[in-house]
């Protein structure tokens, strides 16, 4: 049993040594996988987007040492920018000048998107209790005299909208998941009514805007990762075969849209700190990169505007828990502003 006992062992150190004794006559080294510093970008960019034409934005404006959720930048027919915080309700001013006020019209909205009426009214998306209780309200210039356009208990999630032509508008239902398609676009006519669903079934829709000439309606997929192409008939109306996904983002994060006077269409990429920018077939043709996005700074990217009358493209992003707060940051624009369906250029 000894000299049994013994053999095993001996046997199972001959097996044990054998196994760890790999290497060839050669003495080969293991082949090892050498990763370019551009990869090692806490979000690097993927392989089909890194060559495209790029640009650095530069700060433009500090809006807080917080990391408040900036969103939904237009301007009003005073040539003042108007933006909004999500989480506390807050709509700020910001004069040529750079003088900035704010209001809350009223603290138990949570503002996802703003469009300016003809009239002069702005119009809020707001996503109430995050789940199926958001509205769509308007209020005079100053925030006061808010009045409900889309009551919190029809059971919508709106988070951004664009008016046509005619007053009416579309705007975003941010419901749904990767794996949940409960979301859509819907559209409200200039005389109001129940809201008509144009594009069903997507997974948090986002984004919205309409082509300078008005036929061809822009949505982004916020979990599905996509970017939508749609020409319609009518306001309410796909055309025949005309709905397509144009782009899948890597990594995910398309969030709101804007659109210049040559069709162009720029897509803030959430948690990515960029911008893409597509033709108006839907082509990627460049980007613009917010500073220190390598280093996990302003990633936060989630809309931008154009300044009417001219190519100043301003991006709105915040650090969250980074340390930077909350900045608008500038470049130019490949064209100026499209004419807003409210007049204002």
């Amino acid at each position: 049993m000894h000299r049994l006992v013994s053999t095993l062992i001996l046997t199972s150190g001959l097996v044990f040594t054998s196994g760890i004794s790999y290497g060839t006559e050669d003495d080969k080294v293991l082949p090892s996988l050498e990763i370019p510093q551009s990869l090692k970008s806490v979000v690097p960019l993927p392989m089909a987007e890194a060559d495209l034409p790029s640009v650095e934005a530069t700060k433009f404006f500090k809006v807080s040492d917080k990391g408040l959720q900036l969103e939904c930048p237009t301007f009003d027919a005073r040539g003042d920018l108007v933006f909004c915080e999500v989480f506390g309700g807050t709509v700020f001013r910001l004069t040529p000048e750079k003088k900035l006020s704010s209001f809350v019209p009223d603290p138990e909205l949570r503002p996802a998107g703003l469009a300016v009426h003809p009239d002069g009214r702005i119009y809020m998306a707001e996503l109430g209790d995050f789940a199926s209780r958001g509205s769509v309200i308007n209020m005079a210039a100053d925030g006061t005299d808010v009045q409900t356009v889309l009551s919190r208990d029809k059971g919508f999630l709106p988070d951004d909208l664009v008016f046509d032509r005619n007053g009416g508008f579309y705007f975003t239902d941010f419901k749904g998941g990767s794996s949940v398609a409960t979301g859509g676009v819907y559209y409200i006519g200039p005389n109001g009514g129940k809201p008509v669903l144009v594009v069903p079934n997507l997974r948090i829709a986002n984004g919205v805007a309409l082509s300078p000439d008005g036929k061809t309606l822009w949505v982004s997929e916020l979990a599905g990762g996509l970017l939508h192409r749609i020409s319609l008939s009518d306001p309410t109306t796909i055309a025949p075969f005309g709905s397509s996904v144009v782009y899948n983002f890597v990594g995910g994060g398309p969030d709101s849209l804007r659109i210049d006077a040559d069709g162009n269409v720029y897509v803030a990429i959430y948690g990515q700190g960029r911008i893409m920018v597509f033709n108006p077939l839907g082509f990627p043709v460049g980007q613009y990169l917010l500073p220190e996005r390598d280093q996990g700074h302003n990633l936060r990217s989630t809309s931008m505007v154009i300044r009417p009358g001219t190519d100043e493209l301003l991006i709105f992003t915040n650090d969250w828990d980074k340390g930077q707060g909350s900045t608008i940051f500038a470049a130019r624009a490949l064209a100026k502003a499209a004419v807003q369906n409210n007049g204002v250029r």
